[in-house]
């Protein structure tokens, strides 16, 4: 027997769809509120450090290297050929020592000159003296000529006067006699005066003779000079350095023909980027490595002017040197800018700029990720900066550079 089945009512369509419709707003809203994973890096491969409470050094660090307090350059002071090099670099030399000998007939020829011109002025001169001398003694012997001659025409005079007044001789007589008198007188005057000119021109020729005779002589003294200095001598005790000329090499005035350093006391050189130099003053500590050892120094001089981006500043160092110091001899140098006695501290992170804000990834307490977070920066020294916002004490960051993440907020350290 057939039993009839009973028929299940149909949904209707729009239900599904509604529901569907329903499902994937929830699911839409749901993936939403997710937040991207977060790019993995790995620990090794960043620098974290912990940013801590406590004192805090400012130092600032270039690179020279290590010259001789005392140099002496030897320069040509004239043109010359390289004939003899006695002594090579490297070796000690005294005051006296010959390091070389240039040539120059030139030089030669123009000392001797200068010695034929000398010689024929002292002997001018000479001859001048003695001409003026007999010009003077002539006037002198006429002075006393004259001299005679008017006090005996004067007391003639005065006994004709005498016999004239008693009509003993005639008085156009005596008057001869009296104007003869007066006329001796007169040339006796004119010729005292033509001494003191003769006496005055004389004074004056042999001064002027005598000036030029110490010109030729000056001259002369440079011209041997010259001549001398093409024997090179060492001047001062010390080292040989440099000696930068061959056999037969001609040379110009002024240029260099040796070097001599003395070894012993030697200072470093360090060249400091002038963004970092502006606090370095006179007298501050400073520490110098020679990469055989490290020396304490004190900053004595600071270059007044940049060059090509850094300032150079002179440490003087100790006598004492560990071994192997020499001159040019690289190193590395940091001075010491100040103490800060308590102050928020942390690893300089790569970039950092003092009194600058850069971000800097902190890692979460309990958790493997690090989150961007703004910082502002305060003093910077070698190896550390000042934090003045953003970071507390304990809080660890990622000193690395970081800029292949600079489009995330946060990265996971794995």
């Amino acid at each position: 027997m057939d039993i009839p089945k009973a028929k299940k009512p149909r949904r209707k369509p729009w239900v599904f769809a509604i529901g569907g419709a329903l499902a994937l707003i929830l699911v839409t809203v749901g993936l939403g509120r997710l937040r991207p994973a977060a790019p993995s890096v790995d620990r090794a491969s960043v620098w974290l450090d912990t940013v801590k409470r406590g004192p805090m050094v400012r130092q600032v660090k270039g690179a020279g290297t290590l010259v001789p307090e005392y140099i002496r350059w030897l320069t040509a002071d004239t043109a010359g050929r390289v004939e003899r090099i006695h002594v090579r670099p490297g070796a000690e030399v005294k005051a006296d020592t010959l390091l070389m000998e240039l040539s120059n007939p030139d030089v030669q020829l123009q000392m001797l000159e200068a010695e034929r011109q000398l010689a024929s002025a002292e002997a001018e001169y000479i001859q001048m003296r003695m001409t003026l001398e007999t010009q003077r003694l002539a006037q002198e012997a006429t002075v006393e000529t004259l001299t005679a001659e008017s006090s005996d025409a004067a007391r003639r005079a005065s006994a004709n006067t005498a016999l004239a007044e008693k009509d003993l001789i005639p008085a156009l007589e005596a008057r001869q006699q009296g104007e003869k008198a007066g006329e001796l007188t007169r040339r006796l005057d004119l010729e005292r005066k033509k001494l003191t000119v003769v006496a005055a021109s004389m004074k004056d020729q042999l001064a002027a003779q005598a000036g030029q005779v110490e010109r030729l002589k000056a001259v002369a003294r440079f011209r041997r000079t010259q001549v001398d200095s093409m024997k090179v001598v060492a001047g001062e005790d010390g080292v040989l350095q440099e000696l930068p000329l061959e056999l037969g090499q001609w040379v110009t005035p002024g240029v260099l023909l040796a070097k001599v350093v003395k070894p012993e006391r030697l200072k470093a050189e360090l060249r400091i980027a002038e963004t970092q130099a502006r606090d370095i003053v006179q007298g501050q500590k400073a520490l110098v490595d020679t990469r055989n050892g490290v020396v304490e120094g004190t900053v004595a001089r600071v270059a007044p002017a940049a060059s090509q981006g850094t300032v150079r500043v002179e440490v003087s160092l100790p006598a004492q040197l560990p071994r192997g110091a020499r001159p040019d001899l690289t190193v590395e140098g940091t001075v010491e800018l100040e103490r800060l006695a308590n102050v928020l501290s942390v690893g300089r992170p790569a970039g950092a700029q003092p009194n600058g804000t850069m971000s800097l990834f902190r890692l979460m307490p309990g958790s493997d990720e690090a989150v961007r977070v703004p910082v502002q920066l305060g003093r910077g020294s070698v190896n550390a900066v000042e934090v003045l916002q953003g970071l507390a004490e304990g809080d660890q960051v990622v000193l690395s550079d970081m800029a292949a993440w600079d489009a995330v907020e946060r990265v996971r350290l794995r």
